[in-house]
């Protein structure tokens, strides 16, 4: 669990403050399905493009070890992971889709519509709060949906403020059906582009972010109450990376927008109240199915 938290703690420091709200096993299990995530994240990022579809080839044989229970339990992260599965009752389709997701990056897949774009959100992000939300012990159908509209919701952010650093990377996810014809000029520096097509694509794009926000919100009420006031925290970070990209004029080339510690903090306060106010409306959760990609979107 110490490999995890550290893993965590270098690697986000918006997703390790939220995990401070949770009860400490939670927190835990938390580190550890992000320190997996991060593990296939690296595995395809950090190696030579020609290398990427072999990595994750290697992902996807790790996890079958892991769900045929015979994964190394001496590897810090697959270790750790399979114990989380098996205590949790994750289903295999939510990992292997965030490596259908890592595969697409590994092929350098361009996104021609917004629906193809959601589509990879749901891969590399929505499985991940559908993972958290077995951890959570949630099952319900429509708590799940909602849950997946959040993880869109933080996605698509992450896409519009790290558009010059991925573009850099020879990547573009920003879809053509908001920015045509730029997938062509991959290679060129970024700056010497239209900034005026680029800021709007990126402001259409945080626009559709806050209907799928606005859907995630309506998903908290369904949490215990420490796992909610995480996610909503979680939520507002986010959602404040949209708010500076905006104030900036949408623009990518104005600098890599974060959150200060700070205003993490006053906005895990608006977080709670918030959380108070909800949590005497807080249904009854249900059993449900697995939530797959045609029933979130």
């Amino acid at each position: 669990m110490m490999h995890a938290q550290r893993v965590l703690r270098a690697g986000s420091k918006s997703f390790a403050f939220a995990t401070r709200l949770l009860p400490r096993g939670t927190a835990e299990r938390a580190a550890v399905i992000y320190a997996w995530c991060r593990r296939a994240d690296d595995a395809v990022d950090l190696c030579p493009p020609a290398e990427a579809p072999a990595a994750v080839a290697q992902l996807r044989g790790e996890l079958a070890l892991i769900y045929a229970g015979v994964a190394p339990i001496d590897d810090p992260t697959l270790g750790p992971f399979a114990a989380v599965v098996r205590a949790t009752g994750i289903p295999r389709a939510y990992p292997e889709a965030l490596l259908d997701g890592m595969a697409a990056d590994a092929a350098g897949t361009r996104y021609a519509t917004l629906d193809a774009l959601y589509g990879y959100c749901y891969q590399v992000a929505s499985t991940v709060g559908l993972m958290m939300s077995h951890v959570f012990g949630i099952r319900d159908d429509r708590a799940l949906r909602h849950a997946a509209h959040l993880g869109i919701a933080m996605q698509l952010t992450n896409i519009c403020r790290d558009v010059a650093e991925d573009w850099e990377r020879g990547r573009l996810y920003l879809p053509d059906e908001v920015l045509p014809g730029l997938a062509d000029r991959l290679g060129a520096p970024l700056a010497t582009l239209p900034r005026g097509a680029i800021t709007g694509a990126v402001e259409r794009v945080l626009g559709l972010a806050d209907d799928f926000y606005a859907s995630g919100d309506r998903g908290i009420r369904d949490l215990p109450w420490r796992a909610g006031l995480a996610v909503r925290a979680a939520r507002a970070i986010y959602a404040r990376i949209g708010r500076e990209l905006a104030r900036r004029g949408f623009d990518p080339l104005a600098g890599r927008a974060v959150v200060p510690g700070w205003r993490k903090g006053w906005l895990a306060l608006g977080a709670a109240a918030r959380q108070l106010v909800t949590w005497a409306t807080r249904p009854v959760r249900a059993p449900g199915r697995i939530l797959e990609l045609r029933d979130a979107l």
